[in-house]
């Protein structure tokens, strides 16, 4: 038997993503956001307010990094959470985190994070109900360490930090239960 819960944020996971950006003056700044997702095959749409520093700086500069927060730098994504751009200019510089220039996009990577999505604005979505900043991804890098035989991202190497709206909690998931477009795969029989 299902019980009310009243009108909380129901979705788990959300991802924890870690949003890079430089100002006009060259300067980082990253917010941490769990309300991001994959939108097509080459699209990150990224649910944040507009008085955020970052989503003023990418309206600006027209580019920005998306990396996966992990369990190593927990502290760092949480501090980057909490703080605001807009009242602590030095916020990226107290993470004590490094950052370079990406060779794709005028936007910086932080080098920490294993994974990084290196993105062009594609489009602010601004309506009554919604404000999405839409990036075209350009590329992505990954640690080597984090990769399996084929090249590709092994999730149980990753470590990625997940959110839970439920309790505010991060957790990590590297537990494989099933093969996607396979474990549904008997129902497709007569």
């Amino acid at each position: 038997m299902k019980k009310n819960i009243d009108n909380k944020m129901a979705i788990f996971p959300m991802p924890v993503l870690m949003i890079a950006a430089y100002d006009e003056n060259g300067v980082v700044n990253v917010m941490n956001a769990a309300w991001g997702m994959i939108c097509a095959e080459d699209k990150i749409a990224l649910f944040i307010d507009e008085d955020h520093k970052t989503t003023k700086n990418i309206r600006k500069i027209k580019a920005f990094t998306v990396s996966l927060a992990d369990k190593d730098h927990m502290a760092e994504a949480d501090f980057f959470g909490i703080a605001t751009g807009n009242k602590m200019p030095d916020k990226f510089e107290r993470s004590q985190l490094h950052a370079t220039k990406s060779a794709n996009v005028n936007a910086p990577i932080i080098e920490e994070f294993p994974v990084v999505m290196e993105c062009e604005l594609a489009e602010i979505v601004e309506t009554e109900n919604l404000h999405a900043v839409v990036g075209k991804i350009i590329n992505v890098q990954a640690e080597e360490k984090i990769l399996d035989d084929k090249g590709k991202v092994d999730p149980t190497k990753l470590n990625a930090l997940i959110f839970d709206q439920f309790q505010n909690n991060y957790y990590i998931s590297t537990e494989k239960v099933g093969k996607a477009w396979n474990a549904g795969a008997k129902f497709m029989k007569n």
